[in-house]
């Protein structure tokens, strides 16, 4: 009997963070979804780091650190054992296929890239409608205004306020 976990890509994404500017996985996780310690992930790192250039992975600062714990990404910095965090971008992730050799570091590294991809994908999609968007916009900037201000005007709270109907109680 298989007993194969499937991860969702959703629980992947929820582990890609923005960190330098750069859509980025910590090592914490990694290691959670390889189904290794950090300790032994890092260790391969560190025996292949000529493998491994800053575009690829990068150690976070303190700062960035102090970020990542003030977002949630993380309950505590005691999380990461006393040791900064590796960052790793869609590249490093891809390097870490050849230094971990097991079958499921290779099919998680291609899960996880395959999320990669489908976040830029997004990214892509988001800056036409926006370019779309913009474009209408100056063509039709008369037309946007009055729409906007009747969405404004639908939304916002009657003034005066409009007389309660209905059962009244004393105590209301």
């Amino acid at each position: 009997m298989n007993k194969e976990i499937i991860i969702p890509e959703e629980r992947i994404l929820t582990k890609i963070f923005l960190i330098r500017g750069e859509k980025v996985i910590l090592d914490v996780h990694l290691a959670e979804l390889y189904g290794v310690e950090t300790r032994a992930l890092k260790q391969a790192v560190k025996r292949n780091s000529g493998r491994f250039p800053p575009d690829f992975m990068y150690v976070l600062t303190e700062q960035e650190i102090e970020a990542v714990v003030s977002q949630n990404v993380i309950p505590h910095k005691k999380f990461f054992g006393g040791s900064s965090p590796y960052a790793f971008s869609e590249t490093g992730v891809a390097m870490l296929s050849s230094v971990l050799k097991s079958d499921k570091a290779v099919e998680m590294n291609i899960m996880i890239i395959r999320t990669f991809v489908t976040l830029r994908k997004i990214a892509l999609n988001y800056r036409e409608i926006m370019q779309k968007l913009e474009t209408m916009e100056s063509e039709n900037d008369g037309k946007f205004k009055e729409i906007y201000a009747a969405l404004n005007h639908l939304l916002s709270p009657p003034n005066p306020p409009r007389k309660r109907i209905g059962y009244k109680s004393d105590d209301l």
